[in-house]
């Protein structure tokens, strides 16, 4: 679990709505907040991926040995970077994006003419030049890891996602689209056809399009238009020179290129996944590079596996499961879709519930595509405190009627607990928990234990010396009677639990009241309500012999 915590987005996207610019922006606000530092001493590319892992902090490094861009990785690498890089509380990126769903605005075209001083055509290109590193001491090669791919398809319309693509020579690489999705459905189009499917390679772009293109939105659904409605403006979108296709204007690096109609025929991996864990070889087919484009003093964006695949994904995956728990008439008061389910298989959600809503929240977030195992509590519990939702799994849950599992759903063919199927997507068992109070439990057997003066005492001030400033109040026999027959009225009137006593009557001091007390037990006259207040025995407050 992260410490972090979550916030009712609803509303609060407008305070979070202005202009988020582009990465170099992004890369300024990060090293004004101490977000980001700079390594200008000459780095060996290789030690690039194992040095941002040990940062806490994105690193920009200058001189990379054998280039002339330098690198910048570790942009997502935490919540607070990413809220950094949104304008925002990580916890209002939801709401952003929901917005962006809700009221997207469609790109606009530009005039790419200047935006790219650098070109490349031809037998000019030459991918060698960038500083692409490998991550992972298994990787099959170099990795390009932030490409926003952009492609069209004339039935569809377009389309914005974000693949990996092993550089192999000076002008081809492999592109991972290996699973279902609909690069892969265009890619099978034009193979069908024995033609090429033109695409433009957009790296080192601001978060907000990395998200909007890693969100898995309908067919024929504008992901650029998403991350215009995110920005509170349109994307910036400029013609390409080789191919008829836009690119992103604000793009530290655009290839032109195309998928060759060669299919799944060659090997292309490993590297690592979201999972943390070393993925596969993935048969996958060859993009040729046409054309390279690069800004004025271009910085070239490795992005970082797997905590920056891992951290983009909680407000998609948050956005879903709201939107479904809406749908299904449930109250929800937090969500985390948590980073130990590497932000795509684990959601714990508190909720307000009436009788079923359990159940129903969990049959809701398990219909959420990789959702696979969910924790549905009540807002008394901190979804962010792992210890908190825990106890409350242990104190609140009967397996045989709590625990809910479902056989055969649709699974992530990344999720390696499965055996391999050549040939066919695995299914999954799904899971959900329903940790909220039964409820035909008495809910005064989950009342926490609270003491007393928490908050108003300090332990500082205990711990500082100095003489006391109580003096100590003198008991005598006619004192505690007398207070005695005043806790008498007030038990009569209604039952109070000893702590609230202490404080009715702390001007008579703490031993006066405990033998007051201690006198109308040795009367008889005590008993206690079925809340275990102090009352008066024989009142219509009494707890009866047979009450649990």
């Amino acid at each position: 679990m992260d410490d972090a915590r979550d916030q009712d987005s609803k509303g609060k996207a407008g305070a979070a709505s202005q202009s988020v610019g582009d990465l170099r922006e992004t890369l300024a606000d990060l090293e004004t907040a101490g977000q980001l530092r700079r390594i200008t001493r000459p780095t060996d590319i290789r030690h690039i991926a194992t040095l941002v892992d040990q940062s806490e902090t994105a690193l920009l490094f200058t001189d990379v040995i054998g280039y002339d861009v330098p690198v910048v990785s570790g942009v997502m690498n935490s919540r607070d970077r990413l809220g950094i890089a949104m304008g925002c509380d990580f916890a209002e990126i939801e709401a952003l994006l929901r917005r962006g769903l809700d009221r997207p605005i469609p790109p606009v075209t530009v005039d790419g003419t200047g935006l790219h001083e650098i070109v490349q055509e031809g037998e000019e290109v030459d991918l060698f030049r960038l500083p692409v590193p490998i991550f992972g001491a298994l990787d099959g090669g170099p990795m390009i890891t932030a490409g926003v791919i952009l492609a069209h398809d004339e039935e569809v319309g377009f389309n914005a996602g974000v693949y990996r693509l092993l550089v192999k020579d000076r002008n081809t690489t492999g592109i991972d689209i290996v699973t279902p999705n609909n690069l892969r459905k265009f890619a099978d189009k034009a193979f069908a056809r024995g033609e090429p499917l033109p695409i433009s390679i957009n790296i080192g772009n601001h978060p907000v399009e990395l998200i909007a293109s890693t969100f898995k939105a309908a067919s024929g659904v504008d992901e650029m238009a998403i991350a215009g409605g995110m920005r509170g403006e349109a994307v910036r979108l400029a013609p390409c020179g080789t191919i008829d296709l836009p690119f992103i204007a604000d793009s530290e690096i655009v290839l032109e290129a195309e998928i060759l109609p060669t299919g799944w025929t060659l090997p292309e991996g490993r590297f690592g996944e979201f999972t943390r864990l070393m993925g596969g070889l993935h048969w996958n087919p060859l993009v040729r590079i046409k054309a390279v484009r690069m800004r004025p003093d271009p910085v070239y964006y490795a992005l970082q596996m797997p905590w920056e695949n891992i951290w983009p994904s909680g407000p998609i995956y948050e956005s879903a499961v709201r939107r479904v728990l809406h749908e299904a008439g449930v109250q929800v008061t937090a969500v985390n879709v948590t980073p130990g389910g590497c932000c795509h298989w684990h959601t714990v959600v508190s909720i307000k519930p009436l009788p079923g809503d359990g159940k129903n929240a969990i049959l809701a977030m398990l219909s959420v595509a990789d959702m696979k195992h969910v924790v549905v509590v009540d807002d008394d519990i901190d979804v962010f405190d792992g210890v908190d939702v825990e106890w409350a799994i242990a104190t609140r849950v009967q397996a045989d009627k709590d625990v809910i599992i479902i056989p055969g759903a649709r699974s992530k063919p990344l999720d390696p607990s499965l055996p391999p199927v050549p040939g066919r997507i695995p299914t999954t068992a799904k899971m959900g928990i329903d940790a909220t109070i039964p409820e035909d439990v008495p809910r005064e057997r989950f009342e926490r234990l609270t003491y007393a003066f928490a908050g108003e005492v300090s332990l500082d001030e205990a711990l500082a010396a100095g003489p006391a400033d109580a003096p100590a109040v003198e008991v005598t026999e006619e004192a505690i009677a007398a207070l005695a027959a005043e806790i008498r009225q007030t038990l009569a009137a209604e039952p109070i639990y000893f702590f609230d006593l202490s404080e009715k009557f702390a001007a008579r001091g703490f031993p006066a009241l405990a033998r007051a007390i201690g006198q109308l037990h040795e009367n008889d006259e005590l008993w206690q309500d079925k809340l275990g207040r102090l009352c008066l025995k024989g009142s219509e407050f009494a707890a009866t012999q047979g009450l649990k």
